[in-house]
């Protein structure tokens, strides 16, 4: 008899789908139910939010309710804090829950106690599901009938989430796509990785897998990537990597589904409103309750694995990339710079990411490049 476990997905494929089904949920506004051992509570996100259900969570809280906040949020309205921090809802008044969350000038209106686990996974789900990091927690009675219609999932399956997905990666479809410039190209879809998105190795020429291979790991841009933004370098970067590749023996590109250093494209744009403002990019992120970067590099490790690579050059200035590579047990035989054109729109940007996250940016070849753009 045919053990159909495998065939149906088993436990863990059961446990990543309950996490999937969750965060479809979640980005719709609608909360979800987390269960942790005996404990259960409603989550709910701070975006969409209205007052009809703000009143339905405060009726149905067994305890009372908690705002719960990353660091960096915190340390924006007026508390240092280096891990995340819930707040007190004596009711929850969708007016406060938005000032606390998501107003410029907040600041910090009452105690902040340390989290637990079911806040975390909490927390974790709206990382996951790319909204605002900031969400509303009401422990509920398990076996409540107000619960009933809602989607439910286990803190467990949402904290070993993101390392599930990094495992289950598979090629899904290869195909050659011609690049002006680089005509032998292959793009190669992978599933997996980060939720419910395909990652993609872009393989220009026909690199030697035996030896040391130029990789490029590329999170993708829309606005720079496709139109061209001044607001950062990622579109020169990323055809400026092509170029070289096709150019020199050939290499791989992994574009990654990872838009505004994992924010995702929403918080992306929210924060550029911020940054038009005259905030820095990072301070802009930390507004939102977002840190320096949110991305991870252990699934991109595992798609060079797959593609039959062992050692790299890795062409980067974020020296996260190369700790992660390495970390995941990559040879990194060497490195290579890769820095786009300078303009008076991301000057400030290009400073910042070298003064604030270590990435290696000459300072005078920024000014030359600045000077030969005007």
């Amino acid at each position: 008899m045919t053990d159909a476990t495998g065939i149906l997905g088993g436990s863990a494929g059961r446990s990543r789908a309950g996490v999937e089904r969750a965060l479809a949920d979640f980005r719709a506004a609608r909360p979800v139910v987390i269960h942790d051992g005996d404990d259960a509570a409603i989550v709910a996100g701070v975006e969409g939010l209205t007052a009809e259900l703000a009143e339905a969570l405060t009726g149905l809280a067994l305890a009372p309710p908690r705002l719960v906040l990353p660091a960096a949020r915190l340390r924006r309205i007026g508390i240092e804090r280096t891990v995340p921090g819930r707040v007190a809802l004596p009711v929850i008044d969708e007016k406060r829950v938005v000032q606390l969350a998501l107003t410029i000038e907040a600041r910090i209106d009452a105690p902040v106690s340390p989290v637990d686990a079911m806040d975390e996974a909490a927390l974790e789900l709206a990382r996951l599901a790319l909204t605002v990091p900031a969400v509303i927690v009401v422990p509920v009675d398990p076996a409540s009938a107000g619960i009933a219609d809602l989607l439910a999932v286990t803190a467990a399956s949402i904290r070993r989430y993101r390392a599930d997905e990094a495992k289950a990666l598979s090629i899904v479809g290869r195909a050659p796509v011609p690049l002006e410039g680089a005509p032998e190209t292959e793009f190669v879809v992978f599933r997996g990785g980060e939720g419910l998105r395909d990652q993609v190795a872009i393989i220009v020429g026909r690199p030697d897998l035996t030896q040391t291979v130029p990789v490029r790991l590329h999170s993708a841009c829309l606005t720079g990537d496709l139109f061209g933004s001044l607001k950062c370098d990622c579109g020169d970067q990323l055809r400026g990597t092509v170029d070289w590749m096709a150019k020199n023996g050939g290499g791989i590109l992994l574009y990654l589904d990872q838009e505004g250093r994992g924010n995702g494209i929403a918080n992306k744009m929210r924060a550029y409103r911020l940054q038009s403002l005259g905030w820095d990019t990072y301070d802009a992120d930390e507004v939102l309750g977002f840190d320096l970067d949110q991305r991870r590099f252990d699934f991109a490790a595992e798609m060079l694995k797959m593609l039959g690579v062992t050692k790299v050059e890795v062409m980067t200035n974020n020296p996260v990339k190369i700790a992660a590579l390495t970390a995941a047990g990559l040879e990194v035989a060497a490195e290579r710079r890769v820095i786009g054109r300078a303009t008076d729109h991301n000057i400030r940007y290009l400073a910042s990411k070298r003064e604030r996250a270590g990435h290696a940016i000459d300072a005078d070849a920024l000014l030359a490049s600045l000077t030969a753009g005007n």
